[in-house]
């Protein structure tokens, strides 16, 4: 099995309003918006998250234009960032991939699913149906009627080697997930339940949706990665980000 990690743009943000309030108040940072390929040892194609529309490239407020988070939070998209191009670099489109999977459904998380209308698209049942009535998912990237979803519950082993863990804080009944490689051994993803390694150091959670919870499913993954001598990969972590080895030049296996 091998673990691509793809690059589908960036957000420009400030840095304690967003993901790691009183640390770096003010800051205006880039953070990386990834997404995550998994071939299987079958010759399956995963996708986990399909990061943000390509409508971005040519204007950056489009998810959020007139409301207030674009003050603080305003995606960077070039065209070598959007999904086709990024696939394209593996030699692969849309129509090889036969699964995807949606940790949650933010604008930055499923802005592609209309691009996989030939997949079986995984997602967390009780998250959807929250994300339906939320004005915080934007609809128009994941309730659409070509979309074929498989609504899963609790802690699913979705494919081997691939383990759901439940993550909530950041939304209800996030998805991090726990992938087992055969040379480098386990990779936690653990998306936006951690945005970034200030999150642990500084015990900073008031970017959460809801801070304590998100604080104790922080606990659970870091005793995961302790058991497991997991590898952690945050979900949005501009540092980390750089000594990370990414598509199309390295993957993990």
């Amino acid at each position: 099995m091998k673990l691509h990690i793809l690059f589908l743009g960036e957000a420009c943000i400030d840095k304690g309003a967003v993901i790691s309030p009183g640390v770096d108040d003010g800051k205006r940072v880039h953070i990386p918006i990834p997404g995550y390929l998994i071939q299987t040892d079958d010759g399956k194609n995963v996708l986990i998250d399909t990061g943000m529309h390509k409508n971005h490239i040519d204007d950056p407020e489009y998810t959020f234009k007139g409301q207030e988070i674009s003050k603080i939070l305003l995606p960077e998209m070039r065209p070598e960032d959007s999904m086709v191009r990024r696939l394209a670099a593996l030699d692969l489109s849309p129509q090889d991939i036969h699964y995807v999977i949606n940790t949650h459904l933010h604008f930055d998380h499923c802005g592609n699913n209309y691009l996989f209308k030939d997949s079986t698209i995984y997602a967390n049942k009780q998250h959807y149906a929250f994300a339906l009535e939320s004005p915080n998912f934007p609809n128009q990237y994941f309730d659409l009627p070509q979309l074929k979803y498989e609504l899963l519950e609790g802690e699913p082993e979705i494919f081997p080697g691939v383990q759901a863990v439940l993550t909530p804080g950041h939304a209800p009944y996030h998805w991090s997930f726990l992938v087992s490689l055969k040379h480098e051994g386990h990779i936690l993803l653990c998306s936006d339940a951690i945005y970034c390694q200030d999150n642990l150091d500084h015990d900073a959670w008031g970017g959460q949706a809801e801070p304590e919870v998100a604080k104790e499913s922080a606990k659970k993954l870091l005793a995961i990665a302790d058991e497991k001598d997991a590898m952690m990969v945050y979900g949005h972590d501009p540092d980390q980000w750089r000594t990370l080895r990414k598509a199309p030049y390295a993957f993990y296996s």
